[in-house]
C-alpha cells in the first residue's frame, strides 16, 4: 500500500481558480519521489493540499481524494496532518528570525524534557553546523544554514513523510550537494519517505527513485527516475541537454521551437 496517494485531485482557489486538474501520484513507503515542473505548474499547490495548508490561502480540494496510510487527509487541518506523520518544509528558508537556532528547534518539537533534548541532538547529528550555531539568532544565518535549520525543524516531529519544497532555491552548487547528501542520509537512516519538489531536475532525478512531471496543473509524465533522466524531452526542457548530448546555451533554450511530445 502506498504511504501517500493522490487520486484525481482537483484544487481551486477562491472557489473559482482551477490550480490542479485531476492529478494522481503516490509516494510508496520508504521511497524518494520527485515532482518536477516550471514555476506555476502547480507543484507547491500539490504539497499544500497534502499538508493541509491550502485553507490559509483560500484554496480547497474540490474533487478527488488524498490518502495517507489508507486514511483520507484532504480536509484535515495542518496540526492533524503533522500528528499523522507528514511535515512540509516550505520554500524560501522560512525561519523564526528573532529566535536562536535552538529556539527554532524547540518551537517545532512535539516532546519536552529529556525527549526534547534527544530530538535536538538528533538534528545536530545530521546538521553538525547547526550545533556550532545553536545560540546564533537565526535571521543572521546564511541561506544554506537557514535551509538546514528548516529541514532540522521538520525532523523534530519524527515525520514518516517529508515534503520538501525547492530546498535548492538560492543556494550555490556546493551547498546544494551538501543539503541533498544530508537528505539522503536522513532517508537511509530514518526510513523517512520524501516527496521532493524541485526545479533542478539533474539533482532531483539523481536522488529520487521515481519522478512525476507537472505542467499547467496536471501530471504529464511519470516513471522511474533512471528512465526520466534518459527521456529526450526531460533532458532538453528540464536539463538543457540536446539529443546529441551537448548542453544548450541560454539563447538556444530561450528560442527553442520544438513542442514537447506530451503537448503534441
Amino acid at each position: 500500500m502506498a504511504n501517500l496517494e493522490l487520486i484525481n485531485v482537483e484544487v481551486r482557489y477562491f472557489k473559482v481558480i482551477l490550480a490542479l486538474r485531476g492529478i494522481s501520484l503516490e509516494v510508496p513507503q520508504g521511497k524518494i519521489v520527485c515532482l518536477l515542473g516550471a514555476n506555476g505548474a502547480g507543484k507547491s499547490t500539490a504539497l499544500k493540499a497534502m499538508s493541509g495548508l491550502l485553507s490559509v490561502e483560500d484554496g480547497e480540494v474540490t474533487d478527488g481524494s488524498i490518502e495517507f496510510d489508507g486514511k483520507k487527509i484532504d480536509h484535515l487541518d495542518p496540526e492533524s496532518v503533522v500528528k499523522m506523520g507528514i511535515v512540509q518544509v516550505l520554500e524560501g528558508h522560512r525561519v523564526l528570525e528573532h529566535l536562536t537556532v535552538e529556539e527554532n528547534l524547540r518551537a517545532a518539537g512535539l516532546t519536552d524534557g529529556a525527549e526534547m533534548r534527544k530530538d535536538i541532538d538528533r538534528v545536530y547529528y545530521y546538521f553538525p553546523a547547526l550545533k556550532e550555531l545553536r545560540r546564533q539568532q537565526s535571521g543572521y544565518l546564511s541561506g544554506g544554514e537557514q535551509q538546514m535549520l528548516v529541514i532540522g525543524r521538520g525532523l523534530m516531529s519524527h515525520p514518516k513523510l517529508m515534503l520538501l519544497d525547492e530546498p535548492s532555491l538560492g543556494l550555490g552548487p556546493q551547498l546544494v550537494r551538501e543539503i541533498f547528501d544530508i537528505v539522503k542520509n536522513i532517508h537511509a537512516e530514518e526510513g523517512t519517505s520524501v516527496l521532493l519538489v524541485e526545479q533542478n531536475a539533474v539533482v532531483a532525478l539523481s536522488l529520487a527513485d521515481y519522478g512525476y512531471v507537472m505542467e499547467n496543473g496536471r501530471v504529464v509524465m511519470d516513471g522511474p527516475a533512471s528512465k526520466l533522466r534518459e527521456n529526450a524531452d526531460i533532458r532538453e526542457f528540464y536539463m538543457g541537454i540536446s539529443e546529441k548530448g551537448k548542453r544548450k546555451s541560454y539563447r538556444e533554450v530561450k528560442h527553442y521551437k520544438r513542442r514537447k511530445r506530451w503537448l503534441a
